[in-house]
């Protein structure tokens, strides 16, 4: 056998085991997200829960209700995760508008259960970044359907 074949199967039994470690990898990372979704999901509807059976003047004041959404939030973000996961295992692809859908998610859940006080930096900070990723994502999907109009 010359070289150039024992290293052309050196590089598909390296590849191999690479692809089963990976493999591994994300099916463990995806059960540890679930294991994370489904203590969210629970602590939500306990949240939730002991808001309304608590007597006040109002059903849900203003701070438990962002307190609420930002768990709800935290809840789609680990299903957007999951779904990239489960996209990257059977595909081996990772979709960009997927990660842009969590990204935007994510900096919600902080602009909704960011402080009153927060300084006019953050403010603008964040402001940009959501700018940033509403037009990547736009780009993305105008790409993504030219690509499509294409092949048609």
């Amino acid at each position: 056998m010359d070289k150039e074949a024992k290293a052309g199967n050196a590089r598909g039994v390296m590849g191999e085991v690479v692809g089963r470690f990976e493999d591994i990898a994300v099916l463990l990372l995806m059960g540890l997200l679930m294991v994370v979704v489904a203590i969210s999901t629970v602590e939500l509807g306990w949240l939730l829960f002991k808001d309304l059976t608590t007597p006040g003047t109002l059903l849900v004041d203003v701070e438990e209700m962002l307190e609420l959404f930002g768990f709800f939030l935290l809840v789609l973000v680990g299903l957007e995760l999951l779904t990239t996961l489960k996209s990257y295992l059977y595909d081996r692809v990772i979709h960009v508008e997927v990660v842009l859908e969590v990204s935007l998610i994510a900096v919600a859940q902080k602009v909704i259960i960011l402080d009153t006080r927060t300084g006019g930096a953050t403010l603008f900070g964040l402001a940009g970044l959501v700018m940033t990723l509403a037009l990547a994502f736009w780009v993305v999907r105008i790409a993504r359907r030219r690509a499509q109009a294409a092949t048609q």
